[in-house]
């Protein structure tokens, strides 16, 4: 774990606390057993200091449950005590897995579901808690975080309503627009990107990558992935480029302009390994899009890092797309929930970011400064470098 010595100088806030709803339970089983890892190599902790009550625990996760009536109603029950506790909710708003009986009918959770279940949680704790922080990888709403003409605008309400409820920090990652945080600007806002966990998946996949201008450029599918590719771009020492969405605003289709065509602007890409990096796949239709013109455009391999892989329309259309080769691996976090038979598509890697939650929980524990795992620059240098000498690409 990075700059261990910053935490053994540091007093925990309080004792730690990871409140996991039923749409995250895998990820935080994976966050609590490295948590629990991370504790056991502190070197200096006084045992007996009041101050570290609870600090090096086997568990970390709370027993509570999110039971549902005949009718669909919920309520939250914590089945242990958590006075005084910092507490780290962790949510996934976009796992549809998860069922529950409405008068007979099986119903699968959306996302307002899982967002209710959280703010029962939080009602439940009756003000018992030391302090509140919500961990929500996939910001609810996130995709409405703007008002155009009279609509609602959700992502902010729901901010500022947690924020009304008690929450003292909210931690997300690759936000679509991070400046909905201005709904609660009192509240801390951490909004935390994968390059590294991408890089390390990419290395760790092909032996035969060259990572220079000459061989490798990064390209964002949209303008509003520009942002993104250009850090991975610059971090890699590579050129960029992008595609510009020219849109139908004559016509609306399922809430949305149609997509005429994609415009590349970017400098020559023939023969060259492409990495497109985006924040999300939703349907996909897009990417693969981009990714077909790309291949029509002489690319050597075309690579896909998004953070949030969710597939909303299934993969036969990605598996079509595979078999035609216009893309080569795709690449995703499991900060959302994932589809059991992505897993098993050839085609699929995954982007581990359970130990890099457990820091930053960590961290945020002990009011360290979370620079200490958002930048991670240097990292990324540090695994080209071991990866151009076929070094061990083993590193935390």
């Amino acid at each position: 774990m990075p700059n261990l010595h910053e935490l053994e100088a540091a007093i925990p806030v309080a004792p730690l606390k990871i409140v996991a709803t039923e749409s995250a339970a895998m990820l935080a089983d994976k966050v609590n057993k490295y948590l629990v890892g991370f504790r056991k190599t502190v070197k200096s902790i006084a045992k007996n200091d009041p101050a570290f009550q609870g600090y090096a625990e086997p568990n970390y996760l709370v027993d509570v449950t999110c039971p549902r009536f005949g009718t669909g109603e919920g309520k939250a029950v914590f089945n242990e005590s958590i006075r005084g506790k910092d507490l780290f909710f962790l949510v996934d708003v976009c796992n549809h897995s998860i069922t529950y009986k409405m008068n007979g009918f099986t119903n699968h959770k959306s996302p307002d579901d899982h967002y209710q279940d959280l703010k029962r949680l939080i009602n439940a704790c009756n003000g018992r808690a030391h302090r509140i922080n919500v961990i929500m990888p996939f910001l609810y709403e996130g995709r409405q975080h703007k008002r155009n003409g009279r609509e609602s605008l959700d992502c902010a309400y729901a901010i500022e309503e947690l924020s009304r409820m008690g929450v003292s920090n909210f931690i997300t990652f690759d936000a679509h627009d991070p400046r909905v945080q201005n709904a609660a600007p009192l509240s801390g806002f951490d909004n935390f990107m994968p390059p590294y966990q991408f890089v390390q998946a990419l290395l760790r996949m092909k032996e035969d990558l060259i990572i220079d201008k000459y061989h490798t450029i990064v390209i964002s599918p949209d303008e509003g992935a520009l942002d993104r590719a250009i850090y991975f771009a610059n971090v890699l020492g590579v050129d960029m480029g992008m595609f510009y969405k020219r849109r139908d605003y004559s016509t609306i289709v399922n809430g949305k302009n149609p997509i005429v065509a994609h415009e590349f602007l970017g400098d020559n890409i023939d023969g060259k390994d492409v990495i497109i990096i985006d924040d999300m796949i939703s349907s996909g239709g897009s990417m693969i899009d981009t990714a077909k013109q790309l291949k029509a455009m002489n690319a050597k391999r075309v690579f896909i890092c998004c953070t949030f892989g969710l597939f909303t329309d299934g993969l036969a259309t990605f598996d079509e797309a595979y078999e035609k080769g216009y893309f080569d691996k795709i690449i995703t976090t499991n900060l959302t929930y994932q589809l059991p038979e992505l897993k098993e598509r050839p085609y699929y890697l995954e982007a581990d970011m359970s130990k890099f939650l457990a820091s930053i929980i960590d961290f945020m524990n002990h009011d360290s400064s979370m620079a200490n795992v958002s930048t991670p620059t240097d990292k990324i240098h540090e695994i080209l470098a071991k990866y151009n000498s076929r070094g061990n690409l083993g590193c935390q």
